[in-house]
């Protein structure tokens, strides 16, 4: 018998998939908002995208929620900008997003294949992926006068983001541990969160 679509959409599992990315998204705004509590730039912003993409019965689901995720803490973020931040922050928000959804598509390799070593190559794949693409972002989108090393050259701006790079690599790999290995537990122990096409 075939199930019916929406209802996989509202069943238990995607619920605790979204609670567990919600959970994410208040981590990064931790890091945000509260300086020191976390190492610097130890987000889960691409282990979010991995864990979506590779867990969603619905892909498009995989994409959209951890798009819709980091767009609202990104509201809460813009808020406390000063208005000259914003507008730099904005050159470089779409190749952000660009990132989320292309390591959420590359989520979907994981289906069905979710193991410690590929969990971990999805991850440092997806750090490596934000990196180059975002510190590019960066020194398209940098103001002459803007203080930056982008300023000066793309080889300046990639050697000056490879500070930020650690702390995306370590919180990748931990936040991606983090999602999925609690998930990978609770579906142990739960049946209720199965794909329904499992």
């Amino acid at each position: 018998m075939q199930l019916d679509p929406p209802s996989s959409t509202v069943s238990p599992r995607s619920l605790v998939l979204i609670a567990m990315i919600a959970f994410a998204v208040v981590m990064r705004l931790v890091n945000y908002f509260a300086p020191g509590a976390l190492p610097w730039n130890f987000t889960p912003v691409e282990a979010i995208a991995l864990f979506g993409g590779a867990y969603f019965a619905d892909r498009r689901l995989g994409v959209a929620v951890p798009l819709a995720a980091m767009i609202l803490a990104d509201v809460a973020i813009a808020t406390t900008l000063p208005a000259a931040w914003v507008r730099d922050w904005l050159g470089t928000l779409p190749a952000v997003y660009l990132c989320i959804a292309l390591t959420a598509v590359g989520g979907f390799a994981l289906r069905n294949k979710v193991s410690a070593v590929n969990v971990a190559i999805g991850a440092f794949a997806s750090a490596v992926l934000f990196f180059v693409v975002t510190n590019f972002a960066t020194w398209l989108a940098a103001r002459a006068g803007a203080g930056s090393a982008c300023t000066e050259s793309l080889a300046a701006c990639y050697v000056a983001g490879i500070p930020f790079f650690k702390g995306t690599l370590y919180g990748t790999l931990f936040w991606s541990a983090t999602l999925f290995g609690g998930f990978e537990l609770m579906r142990r122990r739960w049946p209720s969160l199965q794909p329904a096409h499992a």
